[in-house]
């Protein structure tokens, strides 16, 4: 007997196309993976030692739903320091991954038969996250315009229906690199505040930017009397993506909301990970500054094999370590990324896994060394000519 989920919402999920690829290889050595969204070196050694340390010391007991005060302070001086703001504890809830902040969040505030409008291309956890829920996405797309991927605000406003519930906006964007600028990002704020919207904002690559130091954030544009979620993790900017360790900034007033979900859904965080968090916050900024030194290097190199490609459309990203392109005459990137990885060993996400405005593209992660990004644009090259 075939057994199924008994909720219409769940049984229409569909899996990932990016795992589905990538289970299909695996046992084999020969390929270069760069369809999964992280970093090619392990998490730095004084972030595994202060866990380490935890550990020796007994530190695996119940911790608070919210994360221990220490991590909370500590993320609160973060992002003041970071966008001079005055941010406390009582605004951060501490999750077991970024991923479970989108998911707290929207437990919060999206309902069955709500409408959530997302730009896209998406991280396709995002939309599915609302569509669990009984929610419904409303894409609106990100487009290629003169050599950048530009978001046409007054489509994303139409979008918003009666019984729009959220704003669901990835800045800076996975897969694209898209960014908002802050007057973008105001407008938005000003929408939401005229319209009585939630803003949920992913900015967990706000670290990972190439023409600044660090990506504006819809932070230092709210006030305590406004509907938003900032969702943001320690996995990309400190290569802890194993580790499941993010957080949430909210008003002060949701976050005892935010602490009864919490308890109902993973009750509270391993504390050896919550003192690693602190660590890296703390002793990480060097590090985060050489790997995005790194991935610029890596970026380069794909910037300069793509461009004397006459069938590639690359436009280049702001943020985050993604090339999003198309190949033309490619309208199923699902089989194209198949036969890349048959022949050439080099394994892409398909742009199909981003929602239908990825379609005909494909993802190639460059966060690694400019060596091995180099050798896999030799193996794509004959399939991109």
């Amino acid at each position: 007997m075939t057994l199924y989920a008994n909720r219409p919402a769940v049984q229409a999920l569909q899996p990932s196309l990016i795992r589905k690829l990538s289970n299909s290889a695996i046992g084999r050595t020969d390929v270069i993976p760069l369809w999964f969204g992280e970093p090619d070196k392990p998490t730095p050694e004084f972030i595994r030692q202060a866990a380490k340390d935890a550990i020796d010391e007994g530190q695996t007991f119940y911790q608070p739903n919210l994360g221990i005060i220490e991590l909370r302070l500590a993320l609160a001086n973060y992002m003041n320091g970071l966008y001079d703001v005055r941010l406390s504890a009582e605004n951060i809830a501490v999750t077991p991954s970024g991923m479970s902040a989108l998911a707290l969040a929207l437990q919060c505030i999206v309902a069955q038969g709500d409408t959530v409008v997302a730009p896209s291309p998406v991280w396709p956890n995002l939309p599915a996250a609302a569509e669990i829920l009984g929610a419904t996405i409303a894409r609106v797309p990100i487009r290629p315009s003169c050599g950048k991927w530009q978001l046409d605000l007054d489509e994303l406003f139409a979008a918003c229906a009666p019984n729009t519930s959220a704003l669901l906006i990835n800045s800076p964007n996975n897969p694209t690199g898209w960014m908002l600028d802050d007057a973008e990002q105001q407008m938005i704020i000003d929408f939401c505040r005229e319209r009585e919207l939630w803003l949920i904002a992913d900015e967990v690559y706000n670290r990972i930017v190439y023409d600044r130091e660090y990506a504006p954030s819809f932070v230092d544009k709210l006030t305590e009397d406004d509907k938003y979620l900032i969702i943001n993790s320690f996995s990309k900017s400190w290569a802890m993506t194993g580790w499941r360790l993010g957080w949430l900034t909210a008003p002060k007033s949701l976050i005892s909301t935010l602490e009864i979900v919490a308890e109902f859904n993973y009750s509270c965080i391993f504390a050896p990970v919550q003192i690693a968090g602190i660590t890296a916050l703390e002793q990480g900024e060097a590090f985060v500054r050489q790997s995005v030194a790194r991935y610029r290097t890596a970026l380069a190199a794909v910037e300069s094999c793509f461009s004397g490609l006459p069938r590639v459309e690359f436009p280049a990203p702001r943020a985050a370590f993604y090339a999003f392109f198309s190949v033309d005459g490619v309208d199923d990137s699902y089989a194209f990324a198949e036969k890349v990885l048959q022949e050439s060993g080099v394994g892409l996400a398909p742009g199909a896994a981003f929602g239908p405005e990825g379609e005909g593209y494909l993802r190639l992660c460059f966060a690694a060394e400019a060596p091995l990004i180099e050798r896999a644009l030799s193996k794509l090259l004959p399939l991109l000519s």
